[in-house]
């Protein structure tokens, strides 16, 4: 049988590991951002509207994707923190305490449906060492697609105002029919930059 010091090292690397994880899958998601906004942009300058929206409603869920994993890993670090001072506590008392911080992190994190499975797990740990009471299981979906649509046009407009420097989009809304002259003299403007410099 492990020793209350063993299950909180353990627990703290399982914890790393969760966080090294979520790391990697923020990469990813700034990766594909990267993507999506050369797309977008390409789209506004060949004045296709349907293309550049769905492009600037992708590029939100995908900022609502990375606020999330952003929000758990302050949680896994809250988590961390809390996990290190029960070291502390072991090293003093040489038992285990039952600490507000750590049931509180834990039904934070059981809620996040991509490590909802891992948190159960420790949840079900640390219950029988007495450090958390018996937690409710409560998964939220974090498909929150009506948000999304409504907030999606407001927001979709500053997106396309931030990423053509205020030629579409904003602050007002954009019209259907697109004056695509100023893209153009500024695609005209970079040619003839490029062919100074050259």
């Amino acid at each position: 049988r492990q020793t209350p010091e063993e299950l909180v090292r353990n627990w703290r690397r399982e914890f790393r590991n969760q966080q090294r994880q979520i790391d990697s899958q923020i990469r990813n998601i700034v990766m594909e951002e990267n993507k999506i906004k050369v797309s977008l942009k390409q789209a506004a300058k060949k004045g296709d509207k349907k293309s550049y929206t769905i492009l600037a409603k992708e590029l939100l869920k995908s900022r609502d994707a990375k606020n999330k994993l952003d929000e758990t890993k302050n949680l896994l670090n809250s988590m961390l923190l809390s996990l290190q001072q029960q070291l502390s506590t072991i090293k003093i008392t040489g038992t285990l305490k039952k600490t507000a911080d750590i049931m509180h992190s834990m039904n934070q994190l059981s809620k996040i449906p991509e490590i909802s499975q891992t948190i159960q797990k420790f949840s079900n740990e640390m219950t029988k060492a007495g450090i958390i009471d018996e937690m409710i299981s409560n998964t939220l979906g974090m498909n929150d697609e009506e948000g999304i649509e409504e907030e999606a046009e407001e927001e979709v407009e500053k997106v396309l105002f931030e990423l053509t420097n205020g030629l579409l989009g904003e602050a007002g809304s954009v019209g259907e029919s697109l004056d695509t002259s100023a893209i153009a003299s500024e695609e005209s403007l970079e040619e003839k930059l490029k062919e100074l410099q050259s």
